[in-house]
């Protein structure tokens, strides 16, 4: 299914830590925005399934743009994941919590991140054996929340989205996110919408330079 393997991109994501959320109307412009994202230095790059075409985009970026891992998000169902085999995505991200769909990405071998807004459910996914757990939506916690989480449970593994922004980042990562989704603020889709493919590069080097 994946195109690296598990444990690798498992790694990946854990060391260069920011996954930008692509939510976009036309799938004609996800290469350019891909292209620009990498430019600025963030190469984690989630396709959201609400995108038209999004299965035969993600194929795309990663034919076109080599240096970024490209995921799938919004997966909610064993359908979705099915639908994704033929471009082997390299990660599946999901705002829900839903066993069977863990179970099923857990067969293929393929690195998947559920969402999760309360405690129990965060523990339920940690039970499931999910290495890197998302936080959604993660604005409406704030970044205290992931510190509030991890008080008790330190072995979670954290990726807040929702929310982030070159004002925030820091914080999530000093409450102690491991990674961070960014969607709205870096996927800008006023400057998408104008062909402004700096400006999301800009955005993309702002967040990147919180890391160092």
């Amino acid at each position: 299914m994946v195109a690296i393997g598990y444990e690798r991109a498992l790694s990946r994501m854990l060391r260069e830590r920011i996954v930008a959320v692509v939510r976009l109307d036309d799938a004609d412009q996800g290469v350019d925005v891909a292209r620009a994202l990498v430019a600025g230095g963030v190469t984690l790059i989630e396709i959201a399934l609400t995108t038209p075409n999004a299965v035969d985009l993600i194929a795309r970026i990663r034919k076109s743009v080599p240096q970024a891992m490209v995921g799938a998000g919004t997966v909610l169902t064993v359908s979705d994941l099915e639908a994704l085999r033929a471009v082997e995505p390299e990660f599946a991200v999901s705002p829900i919590l839903d066993a069977a769909v863990v179970r099923r990405a857990q067969e293929l071998r393929l690195l998947f991140s559920p969402g999760t807004y309360s405690p129990t459910e965060a523990y339920s996914a940690w039970r499931l054996d999910v290495p890197l757990i998302k936080v959604f939506p993660a604005a409406r916690l704030g970044p205290k929340y992931i510190s509030d989480l991890k008080a008790p449970m330190p072995f979670l593994r954290l990726m807040p989205t929702g929310g982030i922004d070159d004002s925030t980042i820091r914080e999530f990562l000093r409450s102690g996110a491991d990674v961070v989704g960014a969607g709205g603020w870096l996927v800008d889709a006023q400057a998408i919408a104008r062909g402004e493919w700096s400006t999301l590069t800009e955005k993309a080097r702002r967040l990147a330079a919180a890391l160092r």
